[in-house]
C-alpha cells in the first residue's frame, strides 16, 4: 500500500468512534465518465483498502485508458459507454462522473442492473429526470447517494446543529448563495457550458451546494413556489475566454441565477449564485429566526465550507448580543474521502444513503423551478409527484 493510502486509512481508524474497515469484503467499482471530477473519485477510492476499481467507461475513444494509466492502474477494463460496461461486468457500485445531461440515464441503467450508485452533483438537469431516477432507485432496492461532500464538513454540521437546537426560534427567512467573480469552468473543454451536455450552468454546478447547505440545516422543507431569473452575459462574451473566444458561441447555460422561493412552514428563501459577476460575493448566508439569527460568511469561491467565523445574533436577559462561533479546524480525512467512505459503508451494510434522494429531489425541484420560471418570466408552483 502506498504511503498516502496508508495515511488516509489511519486517519479513519484513529478517529474516536470510527469502526475498523472490513477489508475481507472488497467492493468492485466501476467509474462512468473519466473527466475532471472522476480524478477525485479515483484518488479517494485508492485511499479505501476495501475498494477495487475494476472498470471504467467513457464515450471519447482512449480517454478511459489514459485516465487509468495516469493513476498507474493496470488491468482495469475499459468500455466505450456505460451500457456495455454494465452488461460485461459484475459490479457492486459505480461512480457516475459524466456531464450533467447524462446523469439520469446512467443512474437509471445502473440501478436497473442492480448496482449501487454514487451520483455526482447536480442530481440531474430536470425534475422529471429526478423523479425517474428516484423510481428506479426504489424499484432496485440499491443505495443511491448524491455527491454533496460539503455535508461532511464540521462547520456545515455545526450550522445544522444550531438550527436544530432551537436557539433561532422559528426560522422564517433565509438568504443564501455564493459564486465567483470570474470562474466559468472551462479548463477541460466545454462540457460544462454547452446546453446539450451541461443542461444548467452555475445554477446546478454550485447552486445545488448552496441550497443544500441551508435546506439540510432546516430539515429540507418542501418547496412550494418559485420566481426565478437566469442570465448569461459573461458566458456569451468572447472576452471572457482570452485563449478560446469561440467558447462564447458554445455557451448555452446560465452564468448567474437568482430566485425567491416559498417553502413549507412559511419560510422564504432568497437565493443567488454566479460563475461570473462584477462583484466579489453576492452576500453572506443569513438564517433569520424569531429568537435569533445566524450569519455565515461567504467564501471567495464556493469551496464546501464557511468563509470565516459565524455570528449568532440573539438576546440575553434583555440585552442584544452577538456570539461568535469559531471556524472548526478539521484535520481528518478529506471531504471527498468521507463522501466515498460513507457511500461504501452504506453499500456494504445495506443502510440509508448518506445523501439520500428523498432530500435532493427537493433540491432538484428548486433548480428546475428556477429554470422554468426564468423562461416563463413569472412565478410558478412546484409540483413534486408522490
Amino acid at each position: 500500500m502506498r504511503d498516502e493510502e496508508m495515511k488516509a486509512l489511519n486517519a479513519f481508524q484513529d478517529n474516536a468512534g470510527e469502526e475498523k474497515i472490513d477489508v475481507s469484503h472488497k467492493l468492485k467499482i466501476g467509474i462512468i465518465g473519466t473527466g475532471w471530477i472522476a480524478g477525485d473519485h479515483m484518488t479517494s477510492y485508492l485511499h479505501m483498502p476495501d475498494a477495487e476499481v475494476v472498470a471504467g467507461a467513457d464515450l471519447i475513444p482512449g480517454k478511459a485508458e489514459a485516465f487509468f494509466e495516469r493513476f498507474g492502474m493496470k488491468g482495469v477494463r475499459t468500455y466505450p459507454d456505460h451500457k456495455s460496461m454494465l452488461e460485461a461486468e459484475e459490479l457492486d457500485a459505480v461512480s457516475i462522473c459524466t456531464y450533467n445531461a447524462a446523469h439520469a440515464q446512467c443512474a437509471i441503467d445502473a440501478l436497473n442492473k442492480g448496482v449501487n450508485v454514487l451520483l455526482e452533483k447536480p442530481m440531474c438537469v430536470t425534475l422529471e429526470e429526478a423523479v425517474a431516477i428516484r423510481k428506479a432507485e426504489k424499484a432496485s432496492g440499491k443505495v443511491l447517494s448524491i455527491g454533496f461532500q460539503p455535508r461532511f464538513d464540521a462547520n456545515m454540521k455545526k450550522i445544522k446543529e444550531i438550527c436544530e437546537s432551537g436557539v433561532l426560534g422559528k426560522i422564517y427567512y433565509i438568504q443564501t448563495g455564493g459564486g465567483r467573480r470570474r470562474g466559468i469552468p472551462t479548463p477541460f473543454g466545454t462540457s460544462f457550458i454547452e446546453k446539450e451536455t451541461g443542461g444548467i450552468g452555475a445554477l446546478g454546478d454550485i447552486g445545488c451546494y448552496s441550497l443544500d447547505m441551508v435546506l439540510n440545516a432546516i430539515g429540507y422543507p418542501k418547496p412550494l413556489t418559485v420566481t426565478g431569473y437566469r442570465s448569461d452575459f459573461f458566458g456569451k462574451n468572447p472576452k471572457t475566454y482570452p485563449f478560446h473566444p469561440e467558447y462564447a458561441e458554445k455557451f448555452g447555460v446560465d452564468d448567474f441565477a437568482a430566485a425567491f422561493i416559498r417553502l413549507e412552514g412559511g419560510i422564504i428563501l432568497d437565493f443567488r449564485i454566479a460563475w461570473a459577476m462584477n462583484l466579489d460575493t453576492p452576500g453572506d448566508t443569513i438564517i433569520m429566526g424569531t429568537e435569533g439569527s445566524l450569519r455565515i460568511p461567504s467564501t471567495e469561491c464556493w469551496n464546501g465550507t464557511v468563509g470565516g467565523p459565524m455570528t449568532l445574533y440573539h438576546e440575553v436577559a434583555g440585552s442584544q448580543v452577538e456570539t461568535v462561533i469559531p471556524v472548526i479546524e478539521d484535520n481528518g480525512p478529506s471531504l471527498f474521502d468521507r463522501k466515498i467512505r460513507t457511500f461504501m459503508d452504506a453499500c456494504k451494510n445495506g443502510t440509508k444513503a448518506p445523501v439520500p434522494t428523498d432530500q435532493i429531489l427537493y433540491n432538484q425541484a428548486i433548480l428546475d423551478g428556477i429554470a422554468k420560471s426564468a423562461e416563463l418570466g413569472r412565478e410558478i408552483e412546484i409540483t413534486i409527484p408522490e
